[in-house]
């Protein structure tokens, strides 16, 4: 009726500016109604297709669930789940630092002298003193010239390859390498070779035909699903023999690996054999956040300009900086924590090959012990916190499929009746279900 009128005072030459906008308002909302359709209709079938993938990894039995924890990271710790203690075999805690009261107390000192964040990256507001002493301790830990923190080592890794290499250059990369490692060699313009896991003559035979100005062999110091190590022996000799530039991702090495912790050139004694190393500060050195490039000067100076990652998130808070930087203090005094953890990997590796499972890697605390089946990795870990013990089941996309397993890691805080128990419960879930006898 309303518009009727308008029209008909419209034709008698009356009111002509308010009819057209009332006239212009209904059209736009015809419009639109329309377009919020098309909008709902496509919005519909974007959440058909994501239903139909979620219920794949549900039938897959691959479906990954989020235990609430609601106590702080130790050996021991409160899941919603479950009342009571459980025993943590699946953390990356590997000194225990997390919640280390003298890396706490460092945290909460910095919360109250620098703030809770800097509200900035670090090329504008973003750098106090507490950022560089800790880029500095980062360096002289690993015997390097310069260092440079990012948010995590996720931003390290896809920050460094399309910094590092051009068209002119090649990587070559490990099978199994993480997936920060993949995504970053994926954004460079490098030409790009894939050798099979730790499998040196195939990386000889690629490192040989390739005519790239730079060769750099990127892997993983320690590979997070099996534990094993990358074999620096045979790969430096081979860098040193085709000119080519060694990368490793020490992330689950740094602070456990070695005598002192230096990772995976002190566990095999081969000081300087590394090139450029990234780590993180979210595992073994306080599990807060964080990741970092160390290596020549050079190219830490050409990050600082043209890294995205570091040039575009904020920097790191003081709170995890300054824990980060206690527990350098406290690797750099003894090695008493290394050495707990190195005894307590060494017991359970050896009772669970005296059980009959089938583990992986050498003597790394990373302990794969495989299962194969996806649902049978998950059923065995819910069987395991009923046991009290909190242990997770790996299967794909994680790890290949039907090399599903149950991924143990094993802390320098675990007493030697934690590593027992744990042991105990292995072995009769295990053959409560058939995969020992």
């Amino acid at each position: 009726m309303l518009l009727t009128s308008v029209y008909v005072r419209v034709l008698a030459g009356h009111e002509t500016t308010m009819a057209l906008n009332i006239l212009g308002h209904f059209s736009l909302r015809m419009q639109g109604s329309q377009a919020c359709k098309r909008c709902s209709s496509s919005l519909s079938s974007f959440r058909d297709i994501l239903r139909s993938e979620l219920e794949g990894i549900r039938a897959a039995g691959t479906w990954k669930h989020e235990r609430v924890i609601t106590s702080p990271q130790a050996a021991s710790i409160r899941v919603r789940e479950r009342s009571g203690d459980v025993l943590n075999f699946c953390a990356n805690n590997y000194l225990g630092l997390s919640s280390h009261p003298e890396v706490v107390a460092a945290a909460q000192d910095a919360l109250s002298k620098y703030g809770a964040g800097l509200s900035s990256v670090r090329f504008i507001c973003g750098t106090q003193d507490i950022h560089l002493e800790l880029e500095e301790k980062i360096a002289k830990f690993h015997n390097r010239e310069d260092a440079i923190l990012y948010a995590c080592c996720f931003d390290a890794n896809t920050g460094l390859f399309e910094v590092a290499l051009t068209s002119e250059d090649a990587v070559f990369s490990d099978q199994l390498n993480h997936a920060s490692i993949i995504d970053g060699i994926r954004l460079c313009k490098a030409q790009k070779h894939r050798y099979k896991h730790g499998d040196m003559a195939e990386l000889e035979a690629l490192l040989k035909s390739s005519s790239a100005r730079i060769k750099l062999i990127a892997s993983d110091g320690a590979f997070s699903m099996d534990g094993s190590i990358t074999p620096l022996p045979e790969m430096s000799l081979l860098a040193e023999k085709y000119g080519a530039t060694i990368f490793l991702d020490e992330c689950h090495t740094t602070g456990l690996l070695g005598k002192t912790g230096r990772g995976t050139e002190e566990y095999y004694e081969l000081f300087g054999k590394v090139d450029i190393i990234n780590s993180t500060l979210g595992k073994a050195l306080g599990g807060a956040a964080g990741g970092y490039t160390t290596g020549p000067k050079e190219l830490v100076t050409l990050l600082r300009q043209r890294s995205r990652p570091y040039l575009f998130s904020n920097s790191l808070p003081p709170a995890v900086v300054a824990g980060a930087s206690k527990v350098f203090d406290l690797l750099m005094g003894g090695s008493e924590l290394v050495d707990k953890l190195a005894s307590n990997t060494r017991r359970f590796r050896e009772g669970m090959k005296a059980a009959g499972f089938n583990i992986k890697g050498g003597d790394h605390p990373i302990v794969a012990v495989m299962l194969g089946d996806a649902r049978l990795a998950a059923d065995f870990a819910d069987d395991m916190l009923e046991r009290g013990i909190y242990v997770i089941g790996f299967s794909f996309p994680v790890v290949p499929k039907g090399e599903a397993r149950i991924r143990v890691q094993i802390s320098a805080i675990h007493s030697t009746t934690d590593i027992d128990n744990c042991l105990e419960a292995f072995t009769d879930i295990g053959k409560k279900r058939g995969v020992i006898s």
